[in-house]
């Protein structure tokens, strides 16, 4: 996982995505945007939760944590974080201060992978 923080993000050039300094691809081609419950752990009934490109978080709103390959590290609002294509992840809300964040996704052709989830 890489950790960057919002306002590490440049100005996009024109025809690029707001994200392509970060990551691989060249047009975003699938993501949404969560509402996680206080202590909710994102996808906890399915383990390894892994993808075969980058995911991107942006963290709107809350804290609480991410959790790679079984290890944990704080997260926060303004946090980006890129997950490693095979990297087991998960988020997880804190009970005060639950997370709100923006996911995606980017290849160069704007299609899923034949392989994604």
């Amino acid at each position: 996982m890489k950790r960057y923080r919002m306002s590490d993000l440049g100005e996009a050039a024109l025809g690029q995505h707001f994200l392509a300094s970060l990551v691989d691809g060249k047009r975003l081609y699938h993501g949404g945007l969560s509402f996680h419950p206080p202590d909710k752990v994102t996808h906890d009934e399915e383990r390894p939760h892994v993808e075969v490109d980058h995911e991107v978080f942006c963290l709107l709103q809350g804290e609480g944590w991410i959790e790679i390959n079984g290890m944990r590290e704080s997260a926060r609002v303004g946090d980006i974080l890129v997950i490693e294509p095979g990297e087991d992840h998960h988020l997880i809300s804190s009970s005060h201060n639950p997370f709100i964040n923006l996911w995606l996704h980017a290849n160069d052709d704007g299609h899923p992978n034949q392989f994604s989830k």
